[in-house]
């Protein structure tokens, strides 16, 4: 009598999908297939161009840079690399009505935050509100791990540099004081950098669980007070923190101020004359950058993006010639039908 062979525990369950015993289908691709097919794809593609095509240009943008580099320039005084708590204001006109919702943004050019040591500086421990991290940060973060021999939180590259200039609209008013635009900050950060990446310690008052630290060099103050006028947004919630954290793929960029939404302004900017003042804080001379602030307004597919809807009308046509070549080459070099 022969003994059975034991089966492998290993061995897996003798069913159809784990023995790959599943029916399959293949296609049988054909010209009068393939060629219609491409035909459709790039009616698609080309259709889908044209609308985020137009969409985009219907996007109104409107950009001031402020850097300082012309002496006429009203923010000339500020760029000196010396010059301390300096304020300039930018006068601007607008001709029709700015469509709202308006979003306005902060702009750099020539600034690589892609850099991977670069990005990489940062304790994601400390930034979670882990307090064991405030004492002994993460060596990512040198240099700015310690100075004057106490630990920086937050600490790193990316933090240290924290964009801090800010921004005040008014609406210049004949006869009258400039009227204050209000600029909603709320909310400008992504919903898992705030509720989920990025924690307060829990201890409260914040500002004793940052006791035997000391805030990063370039900062005029304490993470646990960004934001004098509202406590809850304060410490590494702190939403223009969270906007900063959120590293540039490119060079040249722009990160979200606040909004334009309240108010009389709720649908826009009404034709007139308005002056943006500007607490100038941020050096970029040393590295030949550039500053501006740029005014928005959004669609459905988002903001100004003309390349989006120019590579939809590319490869859209693309398709479209790909099927008219297919089809000479077909009607050229066909088979004869067999008997």
């Amino acid at each position: 009598m022969v003994k059975e062979e034991e089966e492998s525990p290993n061995r897996p369950d003798n069913t159809a999908f784990t023995q790959q015993r599943l029916p399959a289908w293949q296609p049988m691709l054909s010209a009068g297939i393939v060629i219609p097919g491409f035909v459709v794809i790039g009616l698609v593609f080309i259709g889908i161009g044209v609308a985020l095509f137009v969409t985009s240009r219907s996007i109104t943008v409107l950009e001031i840079d402020y850097t300082g580099v012309d002496k006429d320039s009203p923010c000339f005084k500020c760029s000196d690399s010396d010059a301390k708590d300096c304020v300039c204001e930018v006068d601007f006109n607008i001709d029709t009505l700015f469509e709202g919702p308006l979003f306005l943004y902060y702009g750099l050019s020539n600034y690589f935050q892609n850099y991977r040591k670069y990005s990489a500086s940062k304790d994601l421990n400390q930034l979670s509100g882990d307090v064991a991290y405030f004492k002994e940060p993460s060596d990512d973060c040198y240099p700015y791990s310690y100075s004057l021999k106490k630990p920086i939180v937050p600490c790193g590259a990316i933090a240290n540099s924290m964009f801090n200039d800010t921004f005040k609209l008014y609406q210049i008013v004949k006869g009258a004081p400039n009227k204050p635009v209000a600029l909603d900050g709320k909310g400008i950060a992504w919903w898992t950098d705030y509720n989920v990446k990025f924690r307060n310690p829990s201890e409260n008052p914040l500002k004793n669980n940052f006791n035997g630290t000391i805030k990063p060099p370039f900062w005029p103050k304490p993470a646990y007070e960004l934001d004098p006028t509202d406590s809850a947004n304060n410490g590494f919630i702190n939403q223009d923190f969270l906007v900063w954290m959120r590293a540039a793929a490119l060079p040249n960029f722009r990160k979200l101020y606040r909004r334009i939404s309240e108010g009389e302004y709720e649908k826009g900017l009404p034709a007139g004359n308005y002056t943006l003042k500007i607490a100038y804080n941020y050096p970029v001379l040393k590295f030949d950058g550039r500053k501006m602030v740029v005014f928005s307004n959004v669609s459905w597919m988002g903001g100004k993006n003309e390349f989006l809807g120019i590579a939809y009308l590319v490869i859209g046509s693309l398709c479209v010639v790909m099927s008219v070549v297919m089809l000479i080459v077909y009607a050229k070099f066909k088979f004869p039908e067999e008997d």
